[in-house]
């Protein structure tokens, strides 16, 4: 015993369990092919999953790209072979809903098509769709991925305090006060319900401005002055 070095004690348990093992493969021999083949399809299952969501990953990627070339694209002619350009802004404006609602409706429920069903509520907005943009904005809410979705839901809190619905604009936005996300921080979710609960409930929206107010980051406490004296003086 004295003669066995430090190395060789370390790794001597390593090699009885090694034994040990040959010993158990030797006799079940049966069962260790059984089961290691099922743990081998399932090994190949998973890898391939693996690989299949890589490659999805990326279709997804392409996909949103080609959404913000047509976004990003020219009209009238191009001067650039290049560059994406369409004639009119109503053919672009027909591309870009296209790739849009096609991801939306193909990849649900992923980042990309969060994304794309939050741009295509930007775009009901703009065009006058409030109904359009607050269906399209619940459901990120309701079936989104992603920090995209606290977006979607500080803009539906603002349509649903225009509409008097208070209680359900608080149940928007008290979830990102308490967890705040990359896109919506805590003071400016705080500020939006301060805004929206204002016409019910002053005294409460009073009590969040003037704390805001007293933040010590200027673009806090500047933007809590501008929504107290613009609420307040009304």
């Amino acid at each position: 015993m004295d003669r066995i070095t430090r190395k060789e004690l370390k790794t001597d348990p390593f090699a009885s369990e090694v034994q040990h093992t040959l010993e158990y493969v030797t006799d079940h021999r049966t069962q260790v092919i059984r089961y290691g083949s099922i743990v081998a399809g399932v090994a190949v299952l998973v890898g391939g999953w693996y690989f299949y969501s890589q490659h999805e990953h990326t279709v997804r990627q392409d996909k949103l790209a080609q959404v913000f070339q047509i976004s990003d694209a020219s009209v009238g002619p191009s001067q650039n072979p290049y560059t994406m350009s369409y004639p009119a802004d109503d053919a672009k404006d027909k591309a870009l809903v296209k790739a849009l609602t096609d991801l939306a409706t193909q990849y649900s429920g992923t980042d990309e098509g969060t994304i794309a069903q939050y741009m295509l509520a930007a775009h009901a907005a703009d065009k006058g769709g409030a109904q359009e943009a607050e269906r399209r904005l619940k459901d990120v809410v309701d079936n989104g991925k992603g920090p995209y979705v606290s977006l979607a839901a500080v803009q539906l809190a603002r349509i649903y305090g225009s509409a008097g619905k208070i209680d359900q604009a608080r149940a928007l936005l008290q979830p990102i006060i308490d967890k705040p996300t990359v896109f919506v921080s805590k003071e400016q979710a705080e500020l939006v319900l301060a805004r929206v609960i204002f016409p019910k409930q002053p005294e409460e929206s009073r009590k969040i401005l003037d704390r805001l107010r007293a933040d010590q980051r200027p673009a806090i406490s500047q933007t809590a002055v501008s929504e107290s004296a613009e609420l307040f003086a009304q």
